[in-house]
């Protein structure tokens, strides 16, 4: 007689539990991840720019998208107790300023400090970077080197409607619109002046808070140049808003 052929019962399927729980700690990592982002939001790209936060790996982001929304920014300011005024909108082409925020130095509130000789209009997302620089960047910066504290700033101007290095051809410089500042130096609060032309090599604590102040400064703007880019900025910190992927600090 054949024999019938013997019948094998599967055998049961065994779960996969590399998977599962490779899967659980991702989901763990994820969920840490996110209540770490929600704690710290100035690392957060997600989470609302506030002026009241410190400088983190999502704020240079955040500043650059009010480049397009001067009302939000203008909320912001507002919204951090910072003094400023608004201008009417001049020129046209590619120097028409269409926003020009203009802060008013204010000893009511650390964000910033008064502007010499004169204050002047930029961008508001100019303006916002700058008051998060003096507070976050600046003011450490001259504490730490230069044991006390920055009490003016000393600048450029913000506005000259001329391409890239001053040619004919080329292209415009973020100053036609308004949308960079240029810094010379810092007033101290002992009556002294630090300025880039001056000290930016200085054999004591001055060089070191000016390093300090440009390095903050490419946390937060699409352009930081300084005396170590080239000649034409030997006695300026250049910082724009410039529209761009990632930032340029030299």
């Amino acid at each position: 007689m054949a024999r019938r052929p013997v019948r094998r019962r599967p055998r049961p399927r065994r779960a996969p539990w590399g998977l599962i729980v490779t899967t659980l700690l991702l989901i763990i990592v994820a969920l840490l991840g996110w209540r770490w982002l929600d704690a710290h939001p100035q690392h957060n790209p997600w989470a609302p720019l506030s002026l009241s936060d410190p400088i983190g790996m999502a704020t240079g982001g955040k500043l650059a998208a009010l480049r397009e929304d001067p009302p939000a920014c203008r909320a912001l300011l507002t919204q951090a107790g910072v003094r400023f005024g608004t201008l009417p909108s001049i020129g046209e082409g590619a120097c028409a300023l269409t926003d020009r925020t203009s802060l008013t130095g204010s000893a009511v509130t650390p964000l910033q400090v008064p502007l010499r000789p004169r204050e002047v209009a930029s961008t508001c997302a100019v303006a916002a970077a700058l008051t998060l620089w003096l507070r976050e960047g600046v003011q450490p910066a001259a504490q730490t080197h230069l044991g006390q504290q920055v009490v003016a700033l000393d600048h450029l101007g913000t506005v000259n409607c001329r391409r890239i290095g001053g040619g004919a051809d080329g292209a415009w410089s973020e100053h036609a619109t308004g949308n960079a500042i240029d810094i010379a130096g810092f007033r101290l609060a002992d009556g002294s002046r630090v300025s880039l032309l001056d000290h930016w090599d200085a054999p004591d604590g001055r060089s070191a808070f000016l390093r300090a102040a440009r390095d903050a400064a490419c946390d937060l703007y699409a352009t930081t140049l300084s005396p170590d880019y080239n000649r034409a900025h030997a006695d300026h910190f250049h910082l724009d808003m410039a529209a761009r992927m990632g930032s340029v600090c030299r």
